[in-house]
């Protein structure tokens, strides 16, 4: 049976709260596109869809969301939240850590929860 593919290397980038590891491929001067995953889950549930997306010209990010792989609080004296908002600012605070206006949101689970959040408190932020 073949292996599973990855989704690597992965990329980091710094927020305020959080070392957030992700995985990119596509065109940089696409449209970005977040693909959020759930809980339990990890990048690994777009291992298939990463790459279409790409393929058709976007820039596509898949985030490690907080408390999953190797993303990691900056201090030890943050508290740990699995909260609507702290996902949804996590995705704010990611776009901004990139240098990203806006971008297209998607996810289910967790990840579907923060991309409803973004986009209900910074709709301005959100393609779709």
């Amino acid at each position: 049976m073949p292996a599973l593919p990855l989704l690597a290397p992965l990329r980091r980038v710094t927020t305020d709260v959080l070392e957030v590891a992700y995985y990119e491929t596509g065109s940089p001067d696409g449209d970005t596109v977040v693909l959020l995953h759930g809980f339990p889950y990890d990048i690994h549930s777009y291992v298939d869809v990463a790459p279409l997306l790409a393929e058709g010209g976007f820039r596509v990010i898949v985030p490690h969301l907080r408390g999953h792989g190797t993303t990691r609080f900056l201090s030890d004296s943050l508290p740990r939240s699995g909260q609507q908002a702290a996902l949804g600012a996590d995705v704010i605070g990611l776009l901004d850590a990139l240098g990203i206006e806006r971008a297209y949101l998607a996810g289910y689970d967790w990840g579907g929860r923060a991309a409803t959040v973004a986009a209900a408190l910074w709709p301005e932020r959100v393609l779709g």
